[in-house]
């Protein structure tokens, strides 16, 4: 290993141990109760850090100010923590409920905001991150033959469920160990590694591939883009295939839009699209035919809660929302009302204000990490871990899923840091202090 991606603070040593042992806390149901503990520990020496400053050691010492987006991101989990107890003072949901609904704050939504603001204030390289996931990359390749073996040799699916689950949490596979879980639509075996659920394991592995491209050592590269590779295809989930294409590629194509001749390709191919349009859209929507085709039941029963949901918002809880989701019936296979979506869900359990308090930070760190990426390469990492986190709101609820997201947020906050530093000292644009 490289000496640059050597853990060499206390923080930077919290994180990568944390990070390399990610599988062996799986195997033991830990991993949901082991992500808000960090965030929470990784937060609380953050605020130590800013607050004590000069007078702690020199790799506790703040790397500088907290950056406005970041403040951005605090603001708005905070709110959401207010929306959510106007929402139970509306619907009378008792003290108990309360309670237990803010304790899932703190595991889930909280976390948005203190792991970007630790990454930010404490100096933990991007080296570091993207070396931890590489080995996790390791981790999942050599456990692939039994895994995939499993299903073929009579293995169980489940391998047991944690005690751990007594903490408390959405359900019980956040706590369970699986070798691999049946297709309810097609009886095939389908792979979760040390996700919950096989679609979100599918957005892992898009993660998983865009830290690997960072990754300076071609060896670990190759093993981190194989074991993303492979959690995105064993998952057999359409959002990781398209999540592949897109948050891989698209973060590397944008820095071609301030060069001259990617303009007169581009003029080039919209002349031609003239010409080749309808065919081109045809296909486009046979395409997208046939991609929602290929799990129709799952997209159903999506379309059903999304407009479910939808429907009770506008109706009943416009503001602040229902508080909690709510049980849903047999039409939508008993999933609840305000789930497998993070922005109707919002709307549905915290009502407009709850969507504005993750739209507004969201829209406002995308929009400058763009604008950054089109003219340093620095902002590629970033761009695609939000562009992954975009994707998986419009299939998950990011926010129960935030434990498992923690690497990718601690890039959001280290490179609002390292932009908001160059600003201040002038060696980049202004708006970037922002």
């Amino acid at each position: 290993m490289s000496r640059a991606c050597i853990a060499e603070g206390l923080p930077e040593r919290i994180v990568y141990c944390t990070l390399v042992l990610t599988w062996p806390f799986y195997f033991v149901g830990a991993l949901y109760v082991v992500g808000p503990v960090l965030g929470w520990i990784i937060g609380g020496l953050a605020a130590l850090s800013l607050y004590l400053g000069p007078a702690l050691r020199r790799d506790l010492q703040p790397q500088g100010p907290i950056p406005p987006m970041i403040y951005g991101w605090i603001i708005g989990m905070c709110v959401m923590l207010v929306v959510l107890w106007a929402g139970h003072l509306d619907w009378s949901l008792g003290t108990g409920k309360t309670i237990k609904s803010t304790v899932g704050w703190a595991k889930g939504w909280a976390l948005l905001a203190l792991f970007p603001f630790a990454g930010a204030v404490l100096k933990i390289r991007r080296e570091v991150l993207v070396r931890g996931q590489c080995v996790i990359g390791l981790w999942t390749l050599v456990l692939l033959p039994v895994m995939v073996a499993a299903p073929y040799a009579g293995l169980p699916e489940r391998i047991f469920t944690s005690p751990l689950k007594a903490v408390g949490g959405p359900g019980p596979e956040y706590f369970s160990v699986y070798f691999f879980t049946w297709d309810p639509a097609s009886w095939t075996p389908r792979w979760q590694f040390f996700a919950p659920w096989s679609p979100f394991a599918a957005l892992l592995g898009v993660l998983q591939v865009c830290f690997a491209l960072e990754e300076r050592n071609i060896r670990w590269r190759s093993i981190g883009i194989a074991a993303g590779s492979a959690m995105i295809l064993l998952s057999k989930s359409r959002m990781g295939l398209v999540g592949l294409v897109a948050c891989t590629m698209g973060p590397h194509l944008l820095g071609l839009i301030l060069r001259s001749w990617a303009w007169q390709v581009g003029a080039a191919a919209a002349t031609s699209f003239a010409m080749t349009g309808p065919a081109v859209l045809g296909g486009i929507n046979d395409a997208v035919a046939g991609f929602k085709g290929a799990r129709a039941d799952s997209t159903r029963v999506r379309e059903t809660l999304q407009r479910i949901a939808g429907e009770r918002w506008q109706n009943e809880a416009f503001w602040t929302g229902h508080g909690i989701v709510h049980p849903g019936a047999h039409v939508v296979e008993y999933m609840p009302i305000g789930s497998h979506h993070t922005w109707w869900g919002l709307l549905f359990v915290k009502g407009l204000i709850g969507l504005l308090a993750l739209a507004v930070p969201l829209v406002w760190h995308l929009v400058l990490v763009l604008a950054d990426a089109a003219r340093n390469p620095r902002a590629r990492l970033p761009l695609a871990v939000l562009m992954t986190f975009v994707l998986l709101s419009f299939g998950e609820n990011i926010e129960i899923e935030a434990y498992m997201l923690w690497p990718g947020l601690m890039i959001l906050g280290s490179h609002a840091g390292e932009m908001h530093r160059a600003a201040r000292t002038g060696n980049s644009p202004a708006w970037q202090a922002i």
